[in-house]
């Protein structure tokens, strides 16, 4: 591609973007405070649930709640966005041409920038609930390149597989399901590590990435060297690359199927 394609695509991914945003808060009173709010309604609510139920004293258990809920929060939104953004698209893509990756691209960085904004609700939590922070939060850059790269991937293969398997989009609410509650969001893993099943959390890469962002921020340790790091890194390199693949192979099909 030569570079005045790639300014021309990257201009067009910009403008996507900001209409993503734009229309996802269209008709909200609150708009982008609405991001903001939300993680912090439902953090509360879960603090009071499990904290209860499992007996957690932990005075930094509601920001452990948070940042496990933003981040599975961006990869169910993001994902579930690709998956449908061919379909969503179609009249457009079937009267002007614009690159068919554009599509699910920019539903995966509109979301990622809402995340990014309402980290400062995980700030403010942590000053609340004295979060001591450290040199270890720059780490945190790490874990969220992870989950940039795991959500792409993913994000690139469901938008492929959405156009030819109409069904996928229910059977991605119920796996959405699944890896949530795979992702020791709402309670700690150690007794699951340690028991027969803690390959459940192992094989989850939003686990590895919830588990890093946590020793970064919240226990000021360092994800570096970190299995779950590599681990991170290894599956979104790799699903990205055949999330290409796939979509390369296939764009051409989809007018025909949307």
């Amino acid at each position: 591609m030569d570079q005045n394609r790639f300014l021309q695509n990257r201009f067009i991914l910009s403008e996507l973007v900001k209409k993503g945003i734009r229309l996802k808060y269209r008709r909200s009173y609150l708009g982008i405070v609405w991001s903001l709010l939300e993680p912090l309604l439902t953090t509360a609510v879960l603090t009071i649930v499990f904290g209860t139920l499992f007996a957690n004293k932990d005075p930094k258990f509601p920001v452990y709640i948070l940042s496990g809920r933003l981040i599975y929060s961006f990869f169910s939104q993001g994902t579930t966005s690709a998956l449908k953004s061919i379909r969503a698209n179609s009249s457009l893509i079937k009267k002007v041409y614009v690159p068919k990756l554009l599509y699910p691209l920019s539903c995966i960085l509109f979301n990622y920038i809402i995340f990014l904004i309402s980290l400062i609700v995980m700030g403010l939590l942590c000053v609340i609930f004295k979060v001591t922070p450290t040199w270890h939060i720059v780490e945190a850059l790490i874990p969220l390149f992870n989950l940039l790269l795991i959500t792409t991937g993913c994000g690139l293969i469901l938008s492929t597989v959405g156009v030819f398997f109409r069904d996928m989009e229910y059977l991605w609410t119920v796996l959405l399901m699944l890896v949530m509650y795979a992702s020791a969001i709402f309670y700690k893993p150690e007794r699951l590590l340690n028991s027969g099943y803690g390959f459940i959390l192992k094989l989850n890469p939003l686990y590895c990435v919830i588990s890093d962002f946590r020793q970064c921020v919240i226990y000021g340790k360092s994800p570096y060297f970190h299995v779950y790091s590599l681990y991170a890194f290894i599956f979104g390199v790799v699903s990205i690359a055949v999330g290409l693949w796939a979509f390369k192979k296939n764009e051409d099909k989809f007018i025909l199927n949307i």
